[in-house]
């Protein structure tokens, strides 16, 4: 999408902080400041937006806006999609994030409802935490004995930490898997008690000098001290949808890949939530809702908008962050009109963020932030004048004309784009306005325009 431009790529993305009174969340420009930046990790202007990102993002960190909606409603190209991605990225891995556009409800085999119920538990992560038992230490001989007919194996294995030493007996699926894994005399290696997986932490440093010639992936870790057994905590983040799918397909995990999930059926779900608060009670599991973001919301229709009601009242439900770029337009499914094309019933439940058409300087600034992207170069002469169409016409159609400038500079052995090459550009593609001034001017020319048009040419207009 072309509102995306103006977001800068950025893998570092940095964590809440606090200064004096006032909070900065400073994840792809999305700051609480008394002044924000004008641009930051590639956003530009929309500060007033940033700012109430930023709050609902510090929000949803400390886990008090769960089971609320957010609306980011402004004209098109204005970066609402951008901000939405901000927030995702800003999240964390951790924290799911589920994104939506409302049209692809009705393109699927199944009920709406039920593609929105699947959208709802994507969004809901389970932390599952176990412990497992794992011997951890460094493997000083290994002995396997082959039978004559070589079907059955036998082998010891010793390993010792800093504090003991131990010898254990192997069977034939640990020397397979012993095998498999390469591992010699001299690496430190992790086995889990429960599944019998075997992992190679590295070699330990007092083997360093045994070979004169190693690779360069050749990783060398300190010999584990204290006992050889040891019992670890290991956190699994699942959604929701997930367990749902494992639990009621046959073929199990394998139908998340495949994308055969099907409806799934209320009992199988009712079954997963009792699992889920049995575990949250005993501590072995706790809920961290996520983010659900719908796009182009108004394309929903007012079943939707019921259910979407009911389900934010749930006692399980993630942040639903929706964006519109409709005025008051009609609800579709009823012939009543709505501000945003949402219920005013919903409406009073969310919280809106509006954003603003850019000024010339901010379109100048993600011009250039654009162009970096794609790796061309601008005369001061071409970003000036592509600012220029960027306010008279639409953002997008600016951003747009960069690469078919690039190519016609290209054509004419430039590595720069110039005023010439923009003007190729603008004439050979119109935007929205010359289209329609077009139209207007041609209208007779064109099939099935207006009923009075085809009066006036003696056509019967084509009853629908």
């Amino acid at each position: 999408m072309a509102n995306i431009s103006t977001v800068a790529e950025s893998k570092d993305i940095t964590k809440l902080e606090r200064t004096g009174a006032h909070s900065h969340i400073r994840g792809l420009g999305l700051d609480d400041a008394l002044e924000p930046r004008d641009t930051a990790q590639g956003m530009v202007g929309q500060q007033k937006a940033r700012k109430a990102a930023g709050i609902i993002l510090r929000m949803i960190q400390e886990g008090k806006i769960a089971g609320r909606a957010i609306l980011m409603a402004g004209p098109p190209g204005t970066g609402k999609t951008a901000i939405a991605m901000g927030i995702s990225q800003s999240l964390g891995e951790n924290v799911p994030f589920t994104m939506l556009a409302a049209s692809e409800i009705f393109s699927l085999e199944m009920s709406k409802t039920e593609a929105l119920t699947q959208a709802f538990r994507k969004s809901i992560g389970v932390r599952i935490k176990e412990e497992s038992e794992i011997i951890e230490g460094e493997v000083v001989e290994i002995q396997i004995d082959r039978s004559v007919t070589g079907g059955t194996k036998q082998g010891k294995l010793t390993i010792k930490t800093t504090d003991m030493e131990t010898i254990y007996d192997l069977g034939n699926k640990m020397i397979d898997a012993l095998n498999k894994e390469k591992i010699l005399a001299g690496d430190v290696i992790s086995i889990d008690k429960g599944s019998g997986k075997i992992s190679k932490l590295g070699r330990s440093f007092t083997r360093a000098r045994d070979y004169d010639a190693m690779g360069a992936d050749t990783k060398f870790v300190q010999c584990p001290d204290g006992e050889l057994q040891k019992r670890r905590e290991v956190v699994h983040t699942v959604s929701l949808h997930e367990i749902d799918v494992i639990n009621s397909r046959t073929q199990g995990f394998l139908a998340l890949f495949s994308g055969d999930t099907g409806e799934i059926k209320p009992e199988v779900r009712d079954q997963i939530n009792t699992k889920v608060s049995e575990w949250r009670e005993e501590g072995k599991a706790e809920i961290c809702p996520g983010v659900l973001f719908i796009d182009e919301v108004h394309m929903l229709d007012i079943e939707c908008f019921s259910f979407l009601n009911r389900a934010l009242e749930d006692e399980m439900a993630p942040i639903v962050i929706m964006a519109s770029n409709r005025g008051i337009s009609t609800i579709r499914g009823t012939n009543y009109k709505s501000p945003h094309g949402l219920p005013i019933d919903l409406l009073d439940r969310v919280l809106i963020i509006s954003t603003t058409p850019y000024t010339g300087p901010e379109i100048n600034q993600i011009l250039s932030i654009r162009a970096a992207e794609e790796d061309v170069s601008l005369t001061p002469d071409a970003l000036a004048i592509l600012t220029k169409i960027g306010e008279e016409t639409s953002l997008r159609y600016a951003i747009h004309l960069i690469s078919t400038s690039s190519l016609a500079a290209a054509r004419r052995k430039s590595t720069v784009i110039d005023v010439v090459d923009v003007q190729k550009s603008y004439a050979l593609f119109i935007d929205q306005g010359r289209s329609v001034q077009f139209l207007e001017e041609h209208e007779k020319e064109f099939m099935f325009n207006d009923v009075s048009a085809a009066g006036q040419t003696g056509a019967t207009p084509m009853q629908m």
